[in-house]
Protein backbone atom coordinates (compact mmCIF):
# COMPACT_ATOMS: atom_id res chain seq x y z
CA UNK A 1 0.00 0.00 0.00
CA UNK A 2 1.41 3.53 -1.04
CA UNK A 3 2.02 5.92 1.75
CA UNK A 4 2.07 9.44 1.82
CA UNK A 5 4.91 12.35 2.48
CA UNK A 6 4.46 14.58 4.90
CA UNK A 7 6.60 18.24 5.99
CA UNK A 8 6.58 20.18 8.76
CA UNK A 9 5.16 23.43 8.61
CA UNK A 10 3.80 26.19 10.55
CA UNK A 11 0.42 25.88 12.68
CA UNK A 12 -2.63 26.88 12.09
CA UNK A 13 -6.01 27.06 13.65
CA UNK A 14 -8.09 24.95 12.14
CA UNK A 15 -11.45 26.03 10.71
CA UNK A 16 -14.08 24.67 12.84
CA UNK A 17 -14.46 22.48 16.20
CA UNK A 18 -12.73 19.16 16.51
CA UNK A 19 -14.48 16.28 18.10
CA UNK A 20 -12.91 13.79 19.74
CA UNK A 21 -14.01 11.32 17.26
CA UNK A 22 -12.85 13.26 14.45
CA UNK A 23 -9.62 14.23 16.44
CA UNK A 24 -8.77 10.62 16.86
CA UNK A 25 -9.72 9.38 13.25
CA UNK A 26 -7.35 12.13 11.63
CA UNK A 27 -4.83 11.36 13.74
CA UNK A 28 -4.83 7.33 12.68
CA UNK A 29 -4.66 8.08 9.65
CA UNK A 30 -1.67 10.91 9.88
CA UNK A 31 0.46 8.58 11.93
CA UNK A 32 -0.76 5.10 9.66
CA UNK A 33 0.27 7.02 6.28
CA UNK A 34 3.60 9.30 7.73
CA UNK A 35 4.80 6.72 10.00
CA UNK A 36 4.02 9.26 12.59
CA UNK A 37 4.08 12.38 13.26
CA UNK A 38 4.64 13.12 16.84
CA UNK A 39 8.40 12.00 16.17
CA UNK A 40 11.36 13.14 19.13
CA UNK A 41 9.42 16.59 19.77
CA UNK A 42 6.65 14.66 21.96
CA UNK A 43 2.38 15.32 21.86
CA UNK A 44 3.04 18.56 22.65
CA UNK A 45 4.13 19.88 19.05
CA UNK A 46 1.26 18.00 17.21
CA UNK A 47 -0.14 20.96 15.78
CA UNK A 48 3.06 22.10 14.56
CA UNK A 49 2.21 19.63 11.23
CA UNK A 50 1.12 21.09 8.37
CA UNK A 51 -0.36 17.63 7.32
CA UNK A 52 -2.64 17.49 9.92
CA UNK A 53 -3.84 20.41 9.66
CA UNK A 54 -4.40 19.92 5.83
CA UNK A 55 -6.25 16.70 6.69
CA UNK A 56 -8.54 18.18 9.28
CA UNK A 57 -9.59 21.11 7.06
CA UNK A 58 -10.39 18.49 4.57
CA UNK A 59 -12.80 16.59 6.40
CA UNK A 60 -16.26 16.72 5.37
CA UNK A 61 -15.74 17.92 2.11
CA UNK A 62 -16.82 16.66 -1.07
CA UNK A 63 -17.06 17.50 -4.63
CA UNK A 64 -19.56 17.37 -7.49
CA UNK A 65 -18.37 17.26 -11.19
CA UNK A 66 -20.46 17.98 -13.79
CA UNK A 67 -18.95 16.18 -17.21
CA UNK A 68 -19.62 17.85 -20.52
CA UNK A 69 -18.88 14.88 -22.08
CA UNK A 70 -18.30 15.71 -25.79
CA UNK A 71 -16.99 19.13 -25.37
CA UNK A 72 -19.78 21.67 -25.09
CA UNK A 73 -18.69 25.03 -26.48
CA UNK A 74 -17.53 27.68 -24.86
CA UNK A 75 -19.56 30.41 -27.28
CA UNK A 76 -22.74 29.26 -26.49
CA UNK A 77 -22.03 29.18 -22.55
CA UNK A 78 -19.59 30.95 -20.74
CA UNK A 79 -17.49 32.87 -23.38
CA UNK A 80 -19.94 34.34 -25.86
CA UNK A 81 -18.42 36.38 -28.86
CA UNK A 82 -21.50 38.80 -30.15
CA UNK A 83 -20.95 40.34 -33.62
CA UNK A 84 -18.27 38.63 -34.44
CA UNK A 85 -17.89 36.14 -37.22
CA UNK A 86 -17.32 33.59 -35.03
CA UNK A 87 -19.91 34.26 -32.36
CA UNK A 88 -22.74 32.59 -33.81
CA UNK A 89 -26.39 33.63 -33.29
CA UNK A 90 -27.05 33.50 -30.48
CA UNK A 91 -26.96 36.87 -28.38
CA UNK A 92 -25.27 37.65 -24.69
CA UNK A 93 -27.29 38.32 -21.19
CA UNK A 94 -25.98 40.27 -18.40
CA UNK A 95 -25.39 38.71 -15.37
CA UNK A 96 -25.01 39.42 -11.50
CA UNK A 97 -20.75 39.84 -12.10
CA UNK A 98 -20.99 43.80 -13.51
CA UNK A 99 -19.55 43.42 -17.20
CA UNK A 100 -19.83 39.44 -17.37
CA UNK A 101 -21.89 37.74 -19.85
CA UNK A 102 -22.90 34.85 -20.98
CA UNK A 103 -24.76 33.15 -23.90
CA UNK A 104 -28.11 33.94 -23.85
CA UNK A 105 -29.28 30.25 -23.14
CA UNK A 106 -28.32 30.73 -20.02
CA UNK A 107 -30.86 33.12 -17.98
CA UNK A 108 -30.81 31.06 -14.37
CA UNK A 109 -26.90 31.14 -14.15
CA UNK A 110 -27.02 34.65 -15.60
CA UNK A 111 -28.58 35.66 -12.14
CA UNK A 112 -26.41 33.00 -9.96
CA UNK A 113 -22.68 34.05 -11.40
CA UNK A 114 -21.61 35.71 -8.38
CA UNK A 115 -21.97 32.12 -6.61
CA UNK A 116 -19.10 31.23 -9.29
CA UNK A 117 -15.90 31.41 -10.67
CA UNK A 118 -15.35 31.22 -13.81
CA UNK A 119 -11.98 30.06 -15.29
CA UNK A 120 -12.17 31.47 -19.25
CA UNK A 121 -8.11 30.79 -19.95
CA UNK A 122 -7.58 26.88 -20.59
CA UNK A 123 -5.59 25.36 -23.30
CA UNK A 124 -5.26 22.07 -22.03
CA UNK A 125 -3.64 21.02 -25.74
CA UNK A 126 -4.79 17.81 -26.20
CA UNK A 127 -8.14 17.67 -28.77
CA UNK A 128 -8.59 13.84 -29.15
CA UNK A 129 -12.32 13.07 -27.22
CA UNK A 130 -9.90 9.39 -25.23
CA UNK A 131 -6.83 11.32 -24.83
CA UNK A 132 -8.20 14.74 -23.44
CA UNK A 133 -10.59 13.06 -21.28
CA UNK A 134 -7.68 11.23 -19.49
CA UNK A 135 -5.67 14.49 -19.06
CA UNK A 136 -8.68 16.18 -17.45
CA UNK A 137 -9.54 13.34 -15.38
CA UNK A 138 -5.96 12.96 -13.90
CA UNK A 139 -4.21 16.56 -14.69
CA UNK A 140 -1.60 14.90 -16.50
CA UNK A 141 -0.37 12.42 -18.94
CA UNK A 142 0.12 8.98 -18.18
CA UNK A 143 4.09 7.44 -18.21
CA UNK A 144 4.80 4.13 -20.32
CA UNK A 145 5.28 2.51 -16.98
CA UNK A 146 2.84 4.31 -14.95
CA UNK A 147 -1.17 5.21 -15.37
CA UNK A 148 -2.12 8.39 -12.81
CA UNK A 149 -4.77 8.29 -10.57
CA UNK A 150 -7.93 10.26 -11.43
CA UNK A 151 -9.03 13.05 -9.48
CA UNK A 152 -12.29 10.70 -7.87
CA UNK A 153 -9.65 8.33 -6.92
CA UNK A 154 -7.51 10.77 -5.31
CA UNK A 155 -10.44 12.85 -3.56
CA UNK A 156 -11.73 9.29 -2.29
CA UNK A 157 -8.35 8.13 -0.81
CA UNK A 158 -7.98 11.98 1.16
CA UNK A 159 -11.89 12.46 1.75
CA UNK A 160 -13.30 9.03 2.90
CA UNK A 161 -13.73 8.00 6.22
CA UNK A 162 -12.31 4.50 6.76
CA UNK A 163 -15.55 3.44 8.67
CA UNK A 164 -17.82 5.00 6.18
CA UNK A 165 -21.56 3.60 4.68
CA UNK A 166 -21.52 5.33 1.89
CA UNK A 167 -19.53 4.90 -1.62
CA UNK A 168 -16.54 6.87 -1.53
CA UNK A 169 -16.59 7.63 -5.63
CA UNK A 170 -19.76 7.32 -7.69
CA UNK A 171 -20.10 8.36 -11.54
CA UNK A 172 -23.08 8.46 -13.48
CA UNK A 173 -22.83 8.22 -17.51
CA UNK A 174 -25.92 7.02 -18.64
CA UNK A 175 -25.47 7.67 -22.85
CA UNK A 176 -23.45 5.54 -24.77
CA UNK A 177 -21.07 7.50 -26.46
CA UNK A 178 -17.84 8.55 -24.77
CA UNK A 179 -18.84 6.55 -21.84
CA UNK A 180 -15.09 4.85 -21.39
CA UNK A 181 -12.95 7.55 -22.91
CA UNK A 182 -11.78 8.57 -19.23
CA UNK A 183 -10.45 5.44 -18.25
CA UNK A 184 -11.36 6.25 -14.75
CA UNK A 185 -8.67 4.44 -12.63
CA UNK A 186 -7.15 4.42 -8.65
CA UNK A 187 -3.92 2.60 -10.35
CA UNK A 188 -2.07 2.11 -7.43
CA UNK A 189 -3.92 3.52 -4.75
CA UNK A 190 -5.77 -0.15 -5.22
CA UNK A 191 -9.78 -1.16 -5.79
CA UNK A 192 -10.81 0.37 -2.72
CA UNK A 193 -10.44 3.42 -4.30
CA UNK A 194 -12.42 2.26 -7.76
CA UNK A 195 -14.99 4.39 -9.09
CA UNK A 196 -18.89 3.04 -8.81
CA UNK A 197 -20.08 3.38 -12.41
CA UNK A 198 -23.52 3.63 -12.86
CA UNK A 199 -24.60 3.30 -16.65
CA UNK A 200 -27.46 1.63 -17.06
CA UNK A 201 -29.65 2.54 -13.84
CA UNK A 202 -29.33 5.18 -10.66
CA UNK A 203 -29.26 2.52 -8.11
CA UNK A 204 -25.99 0.67 -7.83
CA UNK A 205 -27.15 -3.20 -8.68
CA UNK A 206 -27.07 -5.63 -6.30
CA UNK A 207 -28.02 -3.53 -3.90
CA UNK A 208 -30.54 -5.08 -2.05
CA UNK A 209 -30.62 -8.26 -0.04
CA UNK A 210 -32.58 -11.62 -1.55
CA UNK A 211 -36.09 -10.99 -1.25
CA UNK A 212 -37.05 -14.35 0.72
CA UNK A 213 -34.61 -12.97 3.83
CA UNK A 214 -36.71 -11.31 6.34
CA UNK A 215 -35.31 -8.10 7.96
CA UNK A 216 -34.81 -10.62 11.14
CA UNK A 217 -33.16 -13.13 9.23
CA UNK A 218 -30.71 -10.63 7.73
CA UNK A 219 -29.81 -9.21 11.42
CA UNK A 220 -29.42 -12.69 12.39
CA UNK A 221 -26.70 -14.16 9.83
CA UNK A 222 -24.61 -10.61 9.79
CA UNK A 223 -24.56 -10.46 13.99
CA UNK A 224 -23.55 -14.67 13.33
CA UNK A 225 -20.73 -13.71 10.62
CA UNK A 226 -19.32 -11.07 12.49
CA UNK A 227 -18.90 -13.46 15.89
CA UNK A 228 -17.17 -16.22 14.17
CA UNK A 229 -15.05 -13.14 12.26
CA UNK A 230 -14.19 -11.96 15.82
CA UNK A 231 -12.79 -15.66 17.00
CA UNK A 232 -11.09 -16.33 13.83
CA UNK A 233 -9.29 -13.03 14.05
CA UNK A 234 -8.77 -13.61 18.32
CA UNK A 235 -5.38 -15.65 17.68
CA UNK A 236 -4.56 -14.06 14.40
CA UNK A 237 -3.16 -11.12 13.94
CA UNK A 238 -2.73 -10.55 9.98
CA UNK A 239 -3.50 -7.59 7.59
CA UNK A 240 -4.70 -10.48 5.20
CA UNK A 241 -7.80 -11.24 8.05
CA UNK A 242 -8.04 -7.30 8.58
CA UNK A 243 -8.30 -6.81 5.35
CA UNK A 244 -11.27 -9.39 4.97
CA UNK A 245 -12.84 -8.18 7.71
CA UNK A 246 -12.72 -4.66 6.83
CA UNK A 247 -14.30 -5.29 2.92
CA UNK A 248 -17.10 -7.33 4.66
CA UNK A 249 -17.99 -4.56 6.65
CA UNK A 250 -17.66 -2.48 3.85
CA UNK A 251 -20.30 -4.29 1.82
CA UNK A 252 -22.89 -4.22 5.08
CA UNK A 253 -22.69 -0.42 5.07
CA UNK A 254 -22.97 -0.04 1.29
CA UNK A 255 -26.37 -2.41 1.79
CA UNK A 256 -27.47 0.20 4.03
CA UNK A 257 -27.26 3.03 2.15
CA UNK A 258 -29.58 1.79 -0.32
CA UNK A 259 -32.52 4.28 0.44
CA UNK A 260 -29.96 6.81 -0.37
CA UNK A 261 -30.61 6.10 -3.85
CA UNK A 262 -33.97 6.67 -3.90
CA UNK A 263 -34.82 10.10 -5.01
CA UNK A 264 -38.69 9.38 -4.56
CA UNK A 265 -37.66 10.34 -0.99
CA UNK A 266 -37.04 14.02 -1.69
CA UNK A 267 -40.03 16.50 -1.38
CA UNK A 268 -42.15 17.09 -4.76
CA UNK A 269 -41.19 20.51 -4.89
CA UNK A 270 -37.13 20.06 -4.69
CA UNK A 271 -37.84 16.67 -7.55
CA UNK A 272 -39.35 19.80 -9.99
CA UNK A 273 -36.62 22.39 -9.26
CA UNK A 274 -34.08 19.90 -10.92
CA UNK A 275 -36.68 18.85 -13.40
CA UNK A 276 -37.99 15.69 -15.10
CA UNK A 277 -34.35 14.42 -17.39
CA UNK A 278 -32.73 11.89 -16.29
CA UNK A 279 -29.58 14.85 -16.00
CA UNK A 280 -31.74 16.67 -13.49
CA UNK A 281 -32.41 13.26 -11.55
CA UNK A 282 -28.95 12.29 -11.39
CA UNK A 283 -27.93 16.09 -10.22
CA UNK A 284 -30.18 15.31 -7.40
CA UNK A 285 -28.84 12.03 -6.19
CA UNK A 286 -25.29 13.57 -6.33
CA UNK A 287 -26.76 16.42 -3.77
CA UNK A 288 -27.96 13.69 -2.00
CA UNK A 289 -24.42 11.34 -2.31
CA UNK A 290 -22.45 14.77 -1.25
CA UNK A 291 -24.82 15.38 1.79
CA UNK A 292 -24.37 11.62 2.69
CA UNK A 293 -20.92 12.28 2.54
CA UNK A 294 -19.76 10.97 -0.72
CA UNK A 295 -16.05 12.64 -1.79
CA UNK A 296 -16.34 12.59 -5.14
CA UNK A 297 -19.67 12.25 -7.61
CA UNK A 298 -19.22 12.70 -11.59
CA UNK A 299 -22.69 13.37 -13.36
CA UNK A 300 -21.93 12.43 -17.05
CA UNK A 301 -23.88 14.49 -19.64
CA UNK A 302 -23.49 13.40 -23.38
CA UNK A 303 -23.17 14.25 -25.90
CA UNK A 304 -21.97 17.74 -26.68
CA UNK A 305 -19.71 16.53 -29.46
CA UNK A 306 -21.32 19.09 -32.55
CA UNK A 307 -19.39 18.71 -35.69
CA UNK A 308 -22.82 19.37 -37.42
CA UNK A 309 -25.78 21.30 -35.71
CA UNK A 310 -23.99 22.87 -33.30
CA UNK A 311 -26.65 25.74 -32.47
CA UNK A 312 -29.93 23.12 -32.71
CA UNK A 313 -27.46 21.00 -30.24
CA UNK A 314 -26.84 23.41 -27.76
CA UNK A 315 -30.45 25.33 -28.24
CA UNK A 316 -31.56 22.02 -27.26
CA UNK A 317 -28.87 21.15 -24.34
CA UNK A 318 -27.82 24.55 -22.45
CA UNK A 319 -31.41 25.18 -21.18
CA UNK A 320 -31.05 21.86 -19.43
CA UNK A 321 -27.79 22.73 -18.28
CA UNK A 322 -28.78 26.15 -16.88
CA UNK A 323 -31.60 24.39 -15.02
CA UNK A 324 -30.21 21.69 -13.21
CA UNK A 325 -26.46 23.62 -11.89
CA UNK A 326 -28.91 26.32 -11.51
CA UNK A 327 -30.90 24.06 -8.95
CA UNK A 328 -28.28 22.31 -7.87
CA UNK A 329 -26.02 25.54 -6.60
CA UNK A 330 -29.12 26.69 -4.63
CA UNK A 331 -30.24 23.43 -3.25
CA UNK A 332 -26.41 23.55 -1.91
CA UNK A 333 -26.82 26.65 -0.63
CA UNK A 334 -30.06 26.41 0.65
CA UNK A 335 -28.96 23.40 2.80
CA UNK A 336 -25.77 25.00 3.76
CA UNK A 337 -23.65 22.81 1.66
CA UNK A 338 -22.14 25.11 -0.39
CA UNK A 339 -19.45 25.87 2.34
CA UNK A 340 -17.96 22.77 2.05
CA UNK A 341 -19.27 21.10 -1.21
CA UNK A 342 -17.09 22.01 -4.45
CA UNK A 343 -18.92 22.17 -8.16
CA UNK A 344 -17.29 21.57 -11.47
CA UNK A 345 -18.26 22.35 -14.72
CA UNK A 346 -15.95 20.95 -17.57
CA UNK A 347 -15.74 18.15 -20.35
CA UNK A 348 -12.85 17.59 -22.19
CA UNK A 349 -12.33 20.35 -24.33
CA UNK A 350 -14.37 23.41 -25.65
CA UNK A 351 -15.36 23.87 -29.81
CA UNK A 352 -13.65 25.78 -32.61
CA UNK A 353 -14.10 29.65 -33.19
CA UNK A 354 -15.09 28.61 -36.71
CA UNK A 355 -18.01 27.47 -37.33
CA UNK A 356 -17.51 24.55 -40.46
CA UNK A 357 -20.01 23.91 -43.57
CA UNK A 358 -22.22 21.41 -41.87
CA UNK A 359 -22.88 24.53 -39.31
CA UNK A 360 -20.71 22.90 -36.51
CA UNK A 361 -18.14 23.23 -34.52
CA UNK A 362 -14.94 21.07 -33.99
CA UNK A 363 -12.58 19.96 -31.44
CA UNK A 364 -10.84 22.81 -29.47
CA UNK A 365 -8.42 22.60 -26.68
CA UNK A 366 -6.74 26.03 -27.26
CA UNK A 367 -8.86 28.50 -25.69
CA UNK A 368 -11.81 27.48 -23.78
CA UNK A 369 -13.59 27.51 -19.93
CA UNK A 370 -14.39 25.56 -16.85
CA UNK A 371 -16.57 26.99 -14.34
CA UNK A 372 -15.83 25.96 -10.65
CA UNK A 373 -17.50 27.14 -7.34
CA UNK A 374 -18.46 26.34 -3.45
CA UNK A 375 -15.95 25.92 -1.05
CA UNK A 376 -12.40 26.93 -1.51
CA UNK A 377 -13.43 29.00 -4.39
CA UNK A 378 -13.61 32.85 -4.21
CA UNK A 379 -17.31 33.81 -5.47
CA UNK A 380 -17.90 36.56 -8.22
CA UNK A 381 -13.93 35.72 -9.61
CA UNK A 382 -12.83 35.64 -12.95
CA UNK A 383 -9.91 34.33 -14.44
CA UNK A 384 -8.05 34.44 -17.94
CA UNK A 385 -9.15 36.12 -21.19
CA UNK A 386 -9.48 34.66 -24.73
CA UNK A 387 -8.62 37.57 -27.37
CA UNK A 388 -11.80 38.96 -29.15
CA UNK A 389 -12.49 36.09 -31.65
CA UNK A 390 -12.01 33.79 -29.13
CA UNK A 391 -9.14 32.38 -31.09
CA UNK A 392 -6.24 32.49 -28.33
CA UNK A 393 -6.20 32.72 -24.97
CA UNK A 394 -5.04 36.76 -24.49
CA UNK A 395 -4.67 36.33 -20.47
CA UNK A 396 -4.06 34.01 -17.83
CA UNK A 397 -2.74 30.78 -19.60
CA UNK A 398 -3.49 27.49 -17.44
CA UNK A 399 -3.76 24.24 -18.25
CA UNK A 400 -5.27 20.73 -17.11
CA UNK A 401 -2.48 20.25 -14.43
CA UNK A 402 -3.40 23.73 -12.88
CA UNK A 403 -6.89 22.63 -12.60
CA UNK A 404 -6.25 19.95 -11.04
CA UNK A 405 -4.20 21.43 -8.63
CA UNK A 406 -6.62 23.98 -7.84
CA UNK A 407 -9.79 21.66 -7.25
CA UNK A 408 -7.53 19.83 -4.31
CA UNK A 409 -6.28 23.11 -2.77
CA UNK A 410 -10.05 24.05 -2.86
CA UNK A 411 -10.87 20.97 -0.65
CA UNK A 412 -7.84 21.35 1.78
CA UNK A 413 -5.11 18.30 -0.16
CA UNK A 414 -1.87 20.14 -1.15
CA UNK A 415 -1.13 19.89 -4.53
CA UNK A 416 2.66 19.25 -3.67
CA UNK A 417 1.59 16.32 -1.69
CA UNK A 418 3.92 12.68 -2.44
CA UNK A 419 1.96 9.53 -3.10
CA UNK A 420 4.55 6.61 -3.08
CA UNK A 421 4.55 3.49 -5.91
CA UNK A 422 7.59 1.28 -4.00
CA UNK A 423 10.43 3.74 -3.24
CA UNK A 424 9.32 5.66 -6.03
CA UNK A 425 7.85 9.38 -4.83
CA UNK A 426 4.71 10.11 -7.36
CA UNK A 427 3.38 13.71 -6.36
CA UNK A 428 -0.31 14.72 -6.78
CA UNK A 429 0.72 17.14 -9.99
CA UNK A 430 3.59 17.28 -12.09
CA UNK A 431 6.39 18.99 -10.51
CA UNK A 432 6.72 22.71 -11.30
CA UNK A 433 2.73 22.78 -11.64
CA UNK A 434 0.67 25.53 -9.26
CA UNK A 435 -3.05 25.85 -8.63
CA UNK A 436 -4.43 29.01 -9.70
CA UNK A 437 -3.96 30.87 -6.47
CA UNK A 438 -6.30 34.28 -7.70
CA UNK A 439 -9.64 32.25 -7.67
CA UNK A 440 -8.95 30.54 -4.20
CA UNK A 441 -10.55 31.90 -1.15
Amino acid sequence: MPTEKTKPGECQNAEHQISRRLFMNSLAVSMAGAGGLIGNAGSAHLFDQEQLNHQLKARGRSVILVWLAGGASQFETWDPKPGRATGGPFGTIPTTIPGLHVSELMPMMAKRMHQTCLIRSLNTKDSGHDTASVLMMRGRKDEPAMKYPDIGAILAKELARADSEVPDYVSFYSQTEGRHFSKLTPSFLGARFAPMQLTDQMTPPNLKRLGHLSDIDHHARAELQALLSRQFAHSRDSELVKSHASAYARVQGLMSSEKLFDIDREPVSIRERYGPTLFGKQMLLARRLAESGVPFVRVGRAWWDSHGQNFETHQEMVPELDRVLSALLDDLRQRGMLDHTLVVVMGEFGRTPEINAQLGRDHFSRAWSALMAGCGIQEGAIFGETDKDGKEVKEGEVGAGELFATMLHAVGIPHDKNYYFGPRPVPLVNYGIEPIRQVLS
